[in-house]
């Protein structure tokens, strides 16, 4: 195991090709520490690479990005402590969103409030929860529980579950936000069920979408063209809705043959310039990037 640790967590290759706002933030990244401080779940379904604050910090160097949001990867079950680890190596200019299951206390939640976190998140897709009798009252549970604090809730899963819950969507009393293009796969056009449904919510303002992880959706790299007209789509449905981020380090959680819960899973190695690079296609107009970048993120994570 130990050679394999050390394999490097992808930095960006392409230079950025225009002006990034100030204050622009990736708003969904990982931090994987040492197996030592901050063990893996028992539970978990892959092991990644590390990647640490210091490789983080040359990325968003690289990318002219100030701000970043760590979410506490599934690996890690409801610890998170690795997340702020990240946190408090970056210090103000982070935020972080939170795993927590019913055991989690008011009082840790408080905690975690102090120490920058401002939502949680619920994990619908690694480890396949997608049945709807399974998530409807998991979300209804995490919605009541941040009713009281104003935290989002972020939700990894499909489509097919967007659809099940968009009537619970519509009516949270707290901002609900969708990671990685809510789930779509590119190949099955504009048409495919449920992507009309992501797309009014995000128009009526009740959730947010992460333009990330673009490669989770398309299998067109480098540039995941085929991701255009989704992004443009829901842009175009509610640039207020809309913020971008990484995905960094690019951890492989998909099952494959023959390799264990426990082997090493290598990151994907994913040129964040050029995904980045991106933008401006998906979003021609200066004003609307830096909602995306600036603006959205500001007020969802209270920077």
């Amino acid at each position: 195991m130990t050679n394999r640790a050390h394999a490097r967590a992808a930095q960006p290759a392409t230079p950025i090709n225009f002006d990034v706002p100030p204050h622009a933030c990736d708003c969904h990244t990982h931090i994987h520490g040492d197996p030592e401080k901050f063990p893996f779940f028992a539970g978990r379904v892959y092991t990644p690479e590390l990647a640490s604050p210091e490789e983080m910090a040359a990325l968003h160097k690289a990318l002219h990005i100030e701000r970043v949001v760590i979410v506490t990867p599934s690996v890690y079950g409801t610890d998170n402590s690795s997340t702020l680890f990240g946190m408090k190596a970056r210090g103000a200019t982070a935020r972080g969103v939170a795993v927590i299951d019913d055991k989690t206390s008011e009082a840790q939640l408080d905690t975690m409030q102090q120490d920058g976190f401002r939502g949680i998140r619920l994990n619908l897709a690694t480890g396949g929860v997608n049945d709807p009798n399974v998530g409807r009252p998991r979300f209804t549970a995490a919605v009541e529980r941040m009713k009281a604090r104003g935290w989002h809730v972020q939700l990894y899963t499909t489509l097919a579950m967007i659809s099940a819950i968009k009537d619970l969507v519509s009516a949270a009393p707290v901002p609900v936000v969708f990671d990685h293009f809510g789930g779509l796969e590119a190949s099955l056009g504009l048409e495919q069920p449920g992507f009309a449904d992501l797309v009014a919510l995000v128009r009526s303002g009740k959730a947010y979408v992460k333009i990330s992880g673009a490669y989770r959706s398309s299998k067109l790299a480098p540039d995941y063209q085929d991701m255009v007209p989704y992004a443009q789509a829901l842009i175009a449905a509610n640039a207020d809705r809309i913020v971008w981020g990484t995905d960094w380090p690019h951890p492989d959680s998909s099952r494959v043959e023959g390799r264990k819960a426990t082997d090493i899973a290598p990151l994907y190695q994913i040129d964040d310039g050029r995904l980045l690079n991106q933008l401006p296609v998906w979003a021609p107009d200066a004003a609307v990037r830096k909602k995306i970048l600036v603006d959205n993120p500001a007020r969802l994570y209270g920077f």
